[in-house]
């Protein structure tokens, strides 16, 4: 059963070796994706939420980031592990985008998962919501 968007679940997750943890609140169980080249190899399934709604819990020293192409998007990932359990999307430079895989427990079952066809993204970018 899908959530109501008035419903608020929080979530927590982190990095692989636990030095980056964060919480999430979502109101929508919908999460998107992306097929680009980047999303593909990193294997990100894009929880997008404003800021308000993510809280770094721990490890902001234990972060580094990455920026390729327009540098618009902000992909955070830990020093110590490598793993991207978050980032700032170019789409909604305003908002934070948890990967979904990086949230502790098998939640991925509870969200309706929907392709995104980023490997064209100036064409699809308008379909993604926040």
């Amino acid at each position: 059963m899908m959530a109501n968007i008035e419903e608020s679940i929080t979530y927590e997750g982190g990095c692989h070796c636990g030095a980056v943890r964060f919480q999430v609140v979502v109101r929508e169980r919908k999460a998107d994706d992306c097929n680009c080249s980047i999303c593909t190899k990193k294997g990100f399934i894009h929880l997008i939420v404003p800021q308000d709604r993510f809280t770094l819990l721990k490890g902001e020293d234990n972060l580094t980031t990455y920026t390729f192409n327009t540098g618009v998007a902000k992909h955070k990932f830990c020093k110590n592990c490598g793993i991207h359990s978050f980032y700032i999307p170019r789409s909604h430079p305003d908002c934070i985008d948890v990967n979904l895989r990086c949230l502790d427990g098998d939640v991925i079952s509870q969200f309706e998962i929907v392709p995104f066809d980023g490997r064209n993204w100036e064409d699809n970018v308008q379909k993604l919501q926040k």
